[in-house]
C-alpha cells in the first residue's frame, strides 16, 4: 500500500525544450517552484533581471542556432 501511494505521488518526467531561437536560458530550480529551463532570453542582462528573487541561473543555450549571414560578394 505504501509503495502504491509513493508511485501515485511521483510526477512523470517531462521532456525539456530548448528554443533554438534564443541564445540565453534561465535554469530555474527548487522544490517549491519546480525545475525547468526557460530559453526565451536575448541577453544575459535580460535573463538576470528576470531571475532576481528566485532560485535560478542564466546559461548559454547549447542549441542556439545563430542566423547565418548571406555570403559576401566581392566586386572587382
Amino acid at each position: 500500500m505504501l509503495a502504491l501511494s509513493a508511485l501515485w505521488m511521483t510526477r512523470p518526467a517531462a521532456a525539456q525544450m530548448y528554443d533554438p531561437r534564443y541564445p540565453v536560458c534561465m535554469h530555474v530550480y527548487g522544490s517549491l517552484i519546480g525545475e525547468r529551463m526557460d530559453c526565451i532570453f536575448t541577453s544575459f542582462n535580460q535573463c538576470h533581471t528576470s531571475a532576481m528573487g528566485i532560485p535560478a541561473t542564466c546559461l548559454l543555450n547549447p542549441y542556439y542556432a545563430a542566423r547565418s549571414l548571406p555570403p559576401r560578394r566581392f566586386e572587382r
